[in-house]
């Protein structure tokens, strides 16, 4: 593998901790300072008590900031995106910070060499990935997220032991692309399986139990596996692991199926393994969205990238119990009769009604906020100050 450089040295980090201090939000602490609830005439908002950045996301951030001190007048790749946000990533490439594919079929590597510095984003990249790198002789920055190289110790253990990784996660993304590729273990022989839905983990625990048609599970499971996957031979023994930002609730509920089907099958849960590698902060973030839930508000704001994984659960969650509008930033309320907020059905953003309440200046709209753990505080605080405005309510 290779050896990455620290950048967040000494004498470095205190201005590039002053720099990405803009990311923060005096008005955003002073709401959590006063038991997360900021109320107006005529409206109440209710900010969640866990949201936007994690230690990990702003590990990565001070990373890349760091990276462009260290090698200033040089040449400074990413592969790919930071963290989820469109904010952060084009700060960087205002910075000068050049792009690379997380694809390693993508073109751009072929140019790389010594000179050149590249900076893994917070999901990491694939073992081919780094091996590219390792020959290329780049200068290497990893912000890689500490929860994540758990679970690729977690698969890469499976893979020592013969055991089939089941990855509960989106199978196009980064993270669980790159565990994939980690869970082939170190001969590249480990076997994995991707599971992302209800239907996937009910036809799963079917063929476990009862086996069934072979080429139908394959095209069903088309590129969520690793290659020669043989279900009647490859689901003999398996492991969970998890893409560190899926729904808890959801993995928790897999996890019992698969436990259930190989107790069917075997008469016992011997042949099978699970590790919880949902990430604290992502359980966190959503546990609180819980809570405040509880708090009954008029409406709920989730704030974050459209392609952040956590943050689009949080919508999810949100989304059962009331009327929810998962918005990038302030640009996406122009007035009080609709929201321009993410539709994951459609994969864009469509104008979508506000509750009654939002126009209606007699009654008071409770709004209730949160973030995913790749938002910016200061993004935040300019969606809870666009709807004081469009209430008529001034913020100091």
């Amino acid at each position: 593998m290779v050896k990455s450089i620290n950048v967040r040295r000494p004498d470095i980090l205190p201005e590039v901790r002053a720099e990405v201090a803009k990311y923060r939000s005096d008005l955003v602490e002073r709401i959590r300072a006063n038991g997360n609830r900021l109320t107006l005439p005529g409206l109440e908002i209710l900010l969640a008590s866990a949201f936007g950045f994690c230690d990990g996301v702003q590990r990565a951030i001070e990373i890349a900031y760091a990276a462009c001190h260290v090698f200033k007048g040089k040449r400074i790749w990413l592969i790919g995106e930071i963290i989820h946000n469109p904010d952060v990533n084009a700060s960087l490439d205002s910075m000068g910070v050049l792009r690379l594919p997380w694809n390693i079929d993508g073109k751009g590597y072929e140019h790389l060499g010594p000179q050149d510095a590249v900076i893994i984003p917070a999901f990491g990249v694939s073992v081919e990935l780094s091996h590219l790198l390792e020959q290329r002789g780049v200068q290497l920055i990893d912000s890689t997220c500490g929860n994540v190289i758990k679970v690729w110790q977690r698969v890469r253990s499976y893979a020592q032991r013969g055991i089939t990784s089941i990855i509960h996660g989106k199978a196009r993304h980064e993270e669980s692309m790159a565990t994939a590729s980690h869970s082939r273990g170190e001969d590249h022989c480990g076997r994995f399986l991707i599971i992302y839905s209800q239907q996937d983990v009910n036809i799963l625990s079917d063929y476990i139990v009862h086996g069934g048609d072979k080429a139908a599970f394959l095209k069903h499971f088309a590129g969520c596996h690793s290659p020669n996957f043989d279900p009647d031979t490859d689901l003999f023994e398996i492991g969970m692991a998890n893409q560190t930002t899926m729904l808890k609730e959801e993995t928790a509920r897999f996890q019992h199926m698969l436990r259930e089907s190989v107790c069917k099958r075997d008469g016992t849960d011997v042949h099978f393994h699970a590790f919880d590698t949902i990430c604290g902060a992502t359980q966190d973030r959503q546990q609180a969205l819980f809570d405040l839930l509880d708090s009954e508000p008029d409406s709920m704001f989730i704030i974050g990238g459209y392609n952040s994984s956590n943050t689009s659960h949080l919508a999810q969650i949100a989304a059962r119990r009331l009327p929810t509008y998962f918005v990038r930033d302030s640009a996406c309320l122009p007035n009080l009769d609709y929201a321009l907020a993410y539709q994951p059905e459609t994969r864009r953003e469509e104008a979508t009604p506000l509750p009654p309440v939002a126009a209606d200046m007699k009654s008071t709209w409770r709004v209730g906020v949160t973030a995913g753990a790749s938002c910016p505080a200061n993004i935040i605080e300019g969606v809870i100050r666009r709807i004081a405005e469009l209430r008529g309510c001034a913020i100091a």
